[in-house]
């Protein structure tokens, strides 16, 4: 037996390094290999072995999307951005951050209305730019998934000593003196939350997505009574005194802007969502630590920093519940590609959900809010969040102008170059200071070129049941916001995502690739020879 076992992993082991050996070839193969949205409908998600069930209506996505904005945003992080970036303008930075997921969110509406399938922006890519730009999406995608419910989860052990009355959040934690600060202090009731949820999300989407309904109307609640007593004991000048509203000056509005970002990922999960909504064309388009806790208790109101804490706990805990809905449908379309071990794509037939999927990445995201604070993983998050979006946006005017108009398609990947290398030089001038002759130089370009684009490249063929209007012009708008809020970010930021990138680029080359390749390429070589006379067999189907 220990001989047949030691050959079997001798072949296991000959067969890997026969794969790598053909590693550029594969390459070249699969890199820009694309599926048709029927494929991506029919064919890959049979690979899941039972259906997700279409038990979601409108108001169940309108509720998810308030959801999963609602607690990162308002309880998250505007404490932090409005004590290190914006400070009283830190209004300002969400309406920056909101007009630019707006653009966003109509790039993904009309591509979740074309292709409703749970793989959200893995899937648009990888229909339009290939296997590859697909992957390193839904990686990234799936990082900030991960890393920002992590936080999110610690946030809500903050919010939660506010309801008791406890003022030092830190003691519900356990610190352990040898580990690296940022990293030093367990917080196991986060964990306990992340896993309470994971098993709720195992069991069903709709009872789910029901209790995410209660716990929405509840948030609501506690933020207009948030907004009525702020303005009982607010005062003017409080946006001018001591240091103005901008105290950090425009810059620090804008670096606020790309920080909150992510608190907008809401739609993001709700186009996650759409192999279980009833009618997706029609349902989709419709559809400081406990800063708020403390302001209150600082002004001597401590009964309602007591119950600002309750109602932000239970806005957190729908955030988080929206973000690990999406999450593990981004996972399980990805296992479906066979980019990730095929195990992970399984829908579990009783309940119709991803079932392997959410208990991985719940032990994931668990195992990383046990230990790691908001404040190590705020910008990598964002940054990962800006460049899904921006190749969202690439994606719908390639898709748009070329794939469905028939154009040729240089004159449009020129004008995504122009776009791009125009925004780069309009946010390298902001970042010189010097330089403010670039901004009104590549603003205009950039208005120049898309006027002359929409002018000269007809956007034909049938149109859709939902479409972005005044095209391309949205689409233009969110690449440049994207670009530049990217660049607002610290250097720290890029240098994490540089690493990040890099591992997932060699998990694909050492794994992803080859994985695909025997898949689909040799897969169907396979299902050919099994024919034993493949042109009769053809003869026959066709008559």
């Amino acid at each position: 037996m220990a001989t047949i076992q030691s050959k079997d992993n001798k072949t296991i082991f000959f067969n890997y390094f026969k794969s790598l050996s053909q590693t550029p070839h594969r390459l070249r193969k699969r890199m820009l290999a694309t599926w048709t949205p029927d494929q991506e409908l029919n064919q890959v998600r049979l690979r899941s072995g039972a259906d997700m069930k279409r038990k979601l209506k409108w108001y169940d996505l309108v509720a998810l999307g308030v959801g999963g904005m609602l607690g990162v945003g308002v309880f998250v992080t505007t404490g932090p951005v409005a004590r290190n970036h914006s400070g009283p303008s830190v209004f300002i930075s969400y309406i920056i951050a909101g007009i630019s997921a707006l653009l966003s969110s109509l790039c993904y509406t009309e591509f979740s209305v074309q292709i409703p399938v749970a793989g959200g922006a893995f899937s648009y890519l990888r229909v339009t730019f290939g296997e590859f730009v697909g992957y390193f999406a839904g990686a990234n995608i799936l990082m900030e998934y991960v890393l920002s419910n992590a936080a999110v989860a610690r946030s809500f052990t903050e919010y939660l000593c506010s309801a008791f009355g406890i003022s030092d959040p830190n003691s519900w934690r356990v610190e352990v003196p040898g580990l690296l600060q940022g990293y030093n202090k367990l917080d196991f009731s986060a964990v306990a939350l992340v896993l309470i949820l994971t098993f709720c999300l195992c069991h069903s989407t709709k009872e789910s997505s029901i209790l995410n309904l209660i716990m929405t109307a509840f948030h609501i609640v506690f933020f207009g009574f948030i907004i009525i007593m702020g303005f009982c004991n607010g005062s003017v000048e409080n946006l001018v005194k001591p240091t103005g509203l901008t105290p950090n000056g425009i810059r620090g509005v804008l670096d606020g802007a790309a920080i909150v970002y992510f608190s907008y990922i809401g739609y993001d999960s709700v186009s996650t969502l759409a192999e279980e909504i009833q009618n997706p064309p029609v349902t989709l388009p419709i559809a400081e630590k406990a800063s708020y806790s403390m302001a209150f208790q600082r002004i001597g109101w401590r009964w309602a920093g007591n119950i600002v804490g309750a109602g932000a706990s239970l806005g957190i805990v729908a955030s988080l519940l929206v973000a690990m809905l999406g999450q593990a449908r981004y996972l399980c379309v990805i296992g479906r590609a066979r980019l990730v071990p095929s195990w992970l794509s399984k829908v579990h037939p009783s309940t119709g959900t991803p079932l392997n999927a959410t208990l991985f990445l719940g032990l994931c995201t668990a195992s990383i809010a046990l230990f790691t604070d908001l404040d190590i993983v705020i910008e990598i998050i964002s940054i990962g969040t800006l460049l899904v979006f921006y190749l969202v946006a690439n994606a719908l005017i390639y898709r748009k102008y070329v794939l469905t108009s028939k154009n040729p398609p240089f004159p449009t990947l020129s004008f995504l170059f122009l776009i791009t290398s125009c925004a780069i030089g309009f946010s390298i001038s902001w970042k010189l200071e010097q330089q403010w002759w670039g901004l009104p130089l590549f603003g205009g370009i950039i208005m120049v070129v898309t006027a002359f684009f929409q002018y000269t490249v007809p956007c034909l063929g049938p149109p859709s049941e939902w479409s972005v209007p005044f095209m391309p012009w949205p689409a233009a708008v969110s690449i440049f916001l994207n670009v530049f809020l990217m660049t607002t970010l610290k250097m720290l930021s890029f240098q994490r995502f540089a690493i990040w990138g890099l591992l997932i680029t060699l998990f694909y080359v050492l794994y992803g690739v080859h994985s695909t390749f025997e898949a689909e390429e040799m897969g169907m070589g396979m299902a050919v020879n099994e024919v034993p006379n493949p042109s009769i067999q053809l003869t026959k189907l066709e008559v």
